[in-house]
């Protein structure tokens, strides 16, 4: 595997150099699906994964699987410089702390949990996204690393956001946030977490600026249009999808608002939310929906839809090419909600 690894991250660098044009004669005609258009760089991408035959993560054992997700995040991550970072233990979870050049002795902080589908990812799959997103928003980014299935299964991530924010909120002196510029956030299994905590933080009276949610899961048992188009060949696949299921969320009704925040109550004083689908992502419909309902319920939202991006664009950082000039985007907005 490492010979694999070692080929997909030569040829990453290799086709991302390539003109425009030269990366267009390789990848094919365009995909299009849906009326959005993938973009060239990504198609290039998902045609090297599928060259040098790399497994989709969900049909291999748990270990490897998790090991499959951390070595892709490295490969497509890059090194990603940022002005300090520090390990510590938030409400007894392993976490990161990120600190951008210049910072105050208290500023905006974004408490942030990882995807993996409540499974896989952990700090270091995350790694680059978040020192991305810390130096190019400039705010402090606390990572918190949750329990997963199979070994902890649902409600124990849940649990364990709720904690770590709580925490923060005990600790702001320690990570040096600033609680008028405090929020959370997170992608995919992440994001559905970050949704939970805004939720429990408007229940509770905490404060939270924001809550910015990056192609988030927000049903546990999905039947949605870009659920089937996207099932297979856009990186996340239906069996992915499915493991998370069977490993985290187990026998829970698929109607359990903490799994499915779009079945959730949504209470007065919400955070206002950055919401951030890709086009070609099976998750994209159920972020957008939940979009809507948080708009529904008289939350400030700024949907962005990526047209051209696919799920797990916020980890391919590391090379030149459209994700990483979405998180960019995605970081400045960021930078402007925290103020």
């Amino acid at each position: 595997m490492r010979t694999r690894a070692h080929v997909e991250r030569l040829g990453v660098r290799a086709v991302t150099a390539l003109p425009a044009a030269a990366q267009r004669r390789l990848a094919g005609r365009p995909v299009r699906l849906d009326g959005n258009t993938l973009a060239t760089d990504l198609q290039l991408l998902l045609r090297l994964q599928r060259a040098v035959r790399a497994p989709d993560p969900a049909t291999v054992p748990v270990p490897r699987g998790r090991a499959l997700v951390r070595e892709t995040a490295w490969e497509l991550g890059g090194r990603q410089p940022v002005g300090e970072v520090r390990s510590l233990r938030v409400a007894d979870l392993p976490a990161r702390l990120y600190v951008p050049d210049g910072a105050p002795a208290r500023g905006p902080l974004l408490v942030f949990f990882h995807g993996g589908g409540f499974w896989a990812g952990d700090l270091d799959s995350h790694d680059a996204a978040c020192r991305f997103l810390c130096r190019e928003a400039g705010v402090r980014v606390l990572s918190v690393e949750y329990r997963q299935g199979p070994e902890h299964p649902f409600p124990a991530a849940h649990d364990d956001a709720v904690a770590a924010y709580g925490w923060t909120l005990e600790h702001a002196g320690e990570v040096g946030a600033d609680l008028t510029r405090l929020g959370v956030g997170g992608d995919s299994a992440g994001g559905n977490l970050a949704a939970h905590v805004a939720i429990e933080a408007a229940r509770s009276g905490w404060p939270c600026a924001v809550q910015l949610l990056v192609y988030p899961a927000t049903l546990s048992r999905r039947d949605t249009p870009s659920s089937r188009l996207f099932a297979h060949g856009f990186y996340l696949t239906e069996e992915f999808m499915d493991r998370a299921t069977l490993l985290y969320a187990r026998s829970t009704p698929p109607d359990e608002p903490r799994l499915s925040p779009l079945h959730a109550e949504l209470p007065a004083g919400l955070a206002p939310a950055l919401v951030h689908t890709a086009g070609f992502d099976p998750l994209r419909d159920e972020g957008e929906a939940y979009a809507d309902k948080l708009r529904a319920a008289g939350v400030e939202v700024r949907a962005t839809r990526f047209p051209d991006q696919i799920h797990a664009f916020l980890n391919i950082v590391g090379v030149p090419g459209t994700s990483r000039s979405a998180v960019r985007r995605i970081a400045r907005e960021l930078a402007t909600s925290l103020g």
